[in-house]
């Protein structure tokens, strides 16, 4: 069993069509993991939704300050100086620990110099994290070859790489560990992707840019813990607790 779990990759909602704080705590009650890192579940359409989604994660933030660590949600759709405003809110009002993009849910290429880099480069001169969708749903938008020229543009910024190529059939995992390997600032959120893939990277890259993730509930949490605890059961304890807590620790400063 594992000392500590930090789940690398929540979603909440105030919509309907999701699951509210509540029911993530339930969840993470039954999967037995102490702590996730929280965004908002992106059912939203409209800039207002998106603000008050937002707004929910940082009142669940509130309301389990030990348990929930929330980051942000921009989407550029909305416009780019609005955008560059809500990443101000998200960090400086509702001390979010970071803030995500998804190029796959909303649209964009990540990387694009006049919709998204400025962005990006808001979120990094906070001094948050920055957080990316990488998955194999929208392989040009979000391909780990493009989140590479972000990590070589700011160096000096961390930046979780959610889904490290998989949440779908279409798997860029080699692609994903091939960047992360080259840009040590590059953390992989192991969360709808292969254990297989997740394997690879622990033997490629060591097990301290590795992080458990659940992509809750896109999938049963307590199944995603099962998954890792078998994967890992042939590592050395420190590497388990590197991937299930301890990265998270360090990167959250916790």
């Amino acid at each position: 069993m594992f000392v500590l779990i930090i789940d690398g990759d929540t979603h909440i909602t105030v919509s309907k069509n999701g699951i509210k704080i509540e029911e993530l705590i339930k969840r993470m009650e039954r999967a037995k993991v102490d702590k996730a890192i929280t965004w908002l579940q992106p059912v939203y359409s409209t800039e207002e939704e998106l603000v008050d989604s937002n707004q929910y994660v940082y009142e669940a933030m509130k309301k389990y300050p030990n348990k929930i660590f929330g980051f942000g949600w921009v989407d550029p759709n909305f416009g780019v100086d609005k955008s560059k405003d809500l990443v101000k809110k998200l960090v400086y009002d509702y001390g979010f620990y970071g803030v995500k993009l998804n190029g796959a849910q909303n649209n964009f290429y990540i990387d694009d110099p006049k919709i998204s880099l400025p962005i990006v480069e808001t979120i990094v001169k906070t001094g948050k994290i920055l957080a990316f969708h990488i998955g194999g749903d929208a392989c040009d938008r979000t391909h780990p070859f493009r989140l590479a020229r972000i990590a070589q543009r700011f160096p000096e910024a961390k930046i979780l790489m959610v889904h490290m190529g998989g949440a779908a059939f279409n798997d860029l995992s080699h692609a994903a560990i091939e960047v992360a390997e080259k840009y040590q600032n590059i953390i992989l959120i192991g969360s709808a992707i292969r254990d297989i893939s997740i394997f690879n990277a622990l033997k490629i890259i060591g097990s301290k840019r590795v992080c458990f993730g659940s992509d809750t509930p896109f999938a049963f949490m307590h199944v995603e813990v099962a998954k890792y605890q078998a994967l890992l059961s042939d590592f050395p304890e420190d590497d388990q607790q590197n991937v299930m807590a301890g990265n998270l620790i360090e990167l959250l400063k916790l």
